[in-house]
């Protein structure tokens, strides 16, 4: 009768010991469960529109949320700078896609910059132009792009090359226009730099005025639309000569008709 209480407890005990264990597996289970789901919403990335800006955003380590990625490195952060929408609308099944990449996320991104870049690259207006120049370098930095979309890339930057070259020569050659207006002030001057710069200035002068002449014509008047000229009036066709049977011969293209072309024969 004395061994029945020990079995009893013994058993109470070992009850308990194996609820613990258990107890202690379930929760080591859902402590697994958590970090793993805590690992990939820290690798997943995702898009979000705040204050007229589209936004990458990251997982947090937990098993939800997100914030604003900013990532250390400078390159990184410039690439993935929240982006200026202008009013573009972004649609709503890319505001709840889920990028397990950044190579995902690049090309959803460029499918974005893409839309706003080509409706102002093919603008005539500067500042519209330059906004264009601007997601094209955003969408330069994304290096995980398709085949597809790097040649659609080649292709807008080709087409603002054009504009981008004239802004230059532009630039240029208000440079040269500025620099040839100090040298012409310092060599009129009594400073010691007035003999320097009147040699400079016999020097280049020549040449430098050339150029500048020579791009203010390639940018303000061989970059402009060609002007509709006037068609030139339609050469009026002679009157056809009679034949001999009475019945008129049209006159050869290009030849004046003789004098005695209309004169019957004797």
């Amino acid at each position: 009768m004395n061994g029945n209480p020990q079995q009893g407890f013994g058993a109470r005990a070992m009850r308990t010991l194996t609820r613990l264990v258990v107890t202690l597996l379930v929760l080591a289970m859902g402590g697994a469960v958590a970090f793993l789901l805590s690992q990939l919403n820290a690798r997943t990335f995702t898009l979000a529109v705040d204050s007229g800006q589209l936004i990458v955003m990251k997982g947090r380590m937990l098993p939800w949320g997100a914030l604003p990625f900013r990532p250390s490195d400078v390159g990184l952060a410039d690439t993935y700078a929240p982006i200026p929408l202008e009013n573009h609308d972004v649609p709503a099944s890319l505001l709840t896609q889920r990028f397990s990449e950044r190579d995902e996320l690049d090309r959803a991104l460029f499918t974005q910059l893409e839309a706003l870049a080509r409706p102002r690259i093919a603008s005539d207006e500067p500042p519209r132009v330059e906004r264009g120049v601007y997601y094209l370098r955003r969408a330069e930095r994304l290096t995980g792009l398709s085949e597809e979309q790097r040649t659609s890339l080649k292709r807008m930057l080709a087409e603002v090359a054009y504009y981008q070259a004239r802004q230059r020569m532009e630039d240029a050659r208000k440079l040269i226009a500025e620099a040839l207006a100090q040298l012409r002030l310092a060599s009129e001057s009594d400073t010691r730099h007035a003999r320097s710069a009147n040699q400079m200035l016999s020097q280049v002068e020549p040449a430098a005025n050339a150029l500048e002449e020579s791009l203010r014509k390639a940018v303000h008047t061989l970059s402009a639309p060609p002007s509709q000229e006037q068609a030139p009036a339609p050469t009026p066709t002679p009157p056809a000569a009679p034949t001999a049977g009475g019945e008129p011969q049209p006159a050869p293209p290009d030849q004046p008709l003789s004098p005695d072309a209309g004169s019957a024969p004797p």
